[in-house]
């Protein structure tokens, strides 16, 4: 070593460590990549987001290729190091120590932790930086990684544990999907991350959630004289509206509203048989039907409007195409006056007045609660479930974090409750 310049080992040195630190940042940020933004940039046809993909195709292959790499490189600085310490300082346990000692401190920190940091800061644009470079190395290297796997794949394969091309692909679960969503920030705008929320959702909701109850229900009885279908039909707030006679259980059924204008024309000459003769056939929904399988079944049946009935063909709500999609994309007609579903909020005593018919789905995604939607649909039927009887205004009780009050008791049925604000119940009720 005496006709080598000292400079020169140092350099050596440096360039070991440098050329460690690239084999671990590499690998660092190829391993932490998104796949999926890769997927896109290759799509856009970036050529270092295509090779990046390749090798994480051939995972076992790449990481034998910067384990090898690494493992000579250290073993090459460790070694330097070492007779550079002996030739300088003589062959000493104690030289030797301290030589091992200051490489291994060298190799933590400049070959180890700081690039594996900063690869995993900066992953994407690392990993399609360094493909390149890694891709044509590993294919120099193919002999010396192939003799290698070969005792690897035997390991794994004792294992039953499939590498490479050869593994399970992982599919994104919804669950995983929307915890994308919600960690997307300000990538995606906060009315689009609501709508795919939602579309997450309704997986899990039924017609029943969101159909418009049968007490709500605006409908034509043909029993009822024909002066009062008259004033019925001129104040009515919706183009289409079922028809039954007698109780609503008797759908005989539906009637565009515009196909009666006409008709109004001459009041004196309506009678219930032109009526009659403009009805178009009802259709009906199971009562448990999904909302997304019910999108589906409008679509393919080209129909807007259905009548939910239950086992026993009962009627028991109405959900029209217009329901499904503002459960996805939030309310864009204009609400019936009184309708439960308009928008609700806390006042600045973070107390909020409900009528007892609000759906417990509004409740939650407007104030931000959790109320249980396993059972009853609405608040009146939460209260009634939960007190297992009838109250007598006023009472309170607590469902998780939030205090309900029953402010007005009518007909058997609770009609207006008052929800105090998680923080605010805390203070006013402390138990």
């Amino acid at each position: 070593m005496d006709t080598i310049p000292l400079w020169v080992l140092v350099l050596a040195l440096a360039l070991l460590i440098l050329l460690s630190a690239f084999f671990a940042m590499a690998e660092t940020a190829l391993m932490a990549s998104n796949k999926y933004r890769l997927r896109h940039l290759a799509e856009r046809g970036n050529r270092g987001a295509v090779t990046a993909l390749w090798l994480l195709a051939r995972t076992d292959r790449f990481l034998s290729l910067v384990l090898i790499a690494n493992i000579l490189l250290n073993a090459l600085a460790a070694a330097l190091v070492t007779v550079v310490a002996i030739d300088m300082y003589g062959d000493e346990e104690s030289v030797i120590a301290a030589a091992a000692a200051l490489i291994a401190f060298l190799l933590i920190v400049f070959a180890e932790v700081a690039p594996k940091t900063v690869g995993a800061t900066y992953p994407e644009p690392i990993a399609m930086a360094t493909s390149l470079p890694l891709q044509a190395l590993l294919r120099l290297a193919k002999p010396v990684v192939g003799f290698v796997n070969l005792f690897v794949r035997a390991l794994l394969r004792c294992f039953r544990i499939r590498t490479g091309l050869d593994a399970p692909q992982n599919r994104l679960s919804p669950e995983e999907l929307r915890s994308i969503v919600l960690e997307s920030g300000n990538f995606v705008p906060q009315k689009h991350r609501s709508i795919l929320l939602n579309l997450f959702d309704l997986e899990s909701v039924t017609v029943d959630d969101i159909m418009t109850p049968r007490p709500q229900i605006e409908a034509l009885n043909l029993a009822a004289p024909i002066a009062v279908i008259l004033d019925e039909l001129t104040t009515c707030y919706h183009n289409k509206l079922p028809v039954f006679e007698g109780e609503i259980n008797r759908i005989v059924g539906i009637l565009h509203v515009r196909k009666a204008v006409g008709l109004l024309r001459e009041p004196d000459e309506l009678s219930k048989d032109h009526l009659r003769e403009l009805l178009v056939e009802p259709y009906f929904i199971p009562q448990d039907t999904g909302a997304l399988d019910q999108l589906q079944q409008f679509q393919e049946q080209r129909e807007r409007m259905g009548i939910i009935v239950d086992e026993y063909g009962e009627v028991q709500g109405l959900v029209t195409l217009d329901d499904i999609i503002e459960e996805m994309i939030g309310n864009f007609t204009t609400s019936m006056p009184g309708g439960a579903r308009d928008a609700v909020g806390w006042n600045a005593k973070g107390e909020c007045l409900l009528e007892g018919s609000t759906p417990l789905r509004d409740i939650n995604k407007q104030l931000g609660l959790s109320l249980p939607l396993d059972g009853p649909k609405t608040i009146n039927g939460l209260l009634l479930e939960q007190l297992q009887d009838i109250p007598e205004a006023p009472i309170s009780l607590r469902i998780g974090p939030c205090v309900i009050e029953v402010v007005q008791v009518q007909n058997q049925a609770i009609k207006v409750v008052k929800l105090l604000r998680p923080a605010a119940s805390r203070r006013l009720l402390p138990f």
